[in-house]
């Protein structure tokens, strides 16, 4: 992994999107701490996974799986 600062990054674009291209993972950085990736396209949609959220959901409504009220009349 290779880090750059922002205004070293905005200097050198050409060459670090044909780096990124070529597989480096491409870091840029402000006072030092991370802040995205430079990634191709097809390397930032990956395949969902089943169960990929599991322990992200805080709270489930007690009434979640209640019908409303004005739906009643369509089942």
């Amino acid at each position: 992994m290779k880090q750059y600062n922002i205004a070293e990054a905005k200097s050198r674009f050409s060459e670090l999107v044909k780096l990124a291209l070529q597989g480096e993972e491409i870091v840029i950085a402000r006072d030092n701490k991370p802040l995205l990736r430079l990634a191709p396209v097809n390397e930032l949609r990956k395949e969902r996974r089943p169960g990929s959220a599991k322990g992200q959901i805080l709270a489930v409504a007690p009434d979640f799986d209640e019908l409303p009220e004005d739906f009643k009349e369509y089942i």
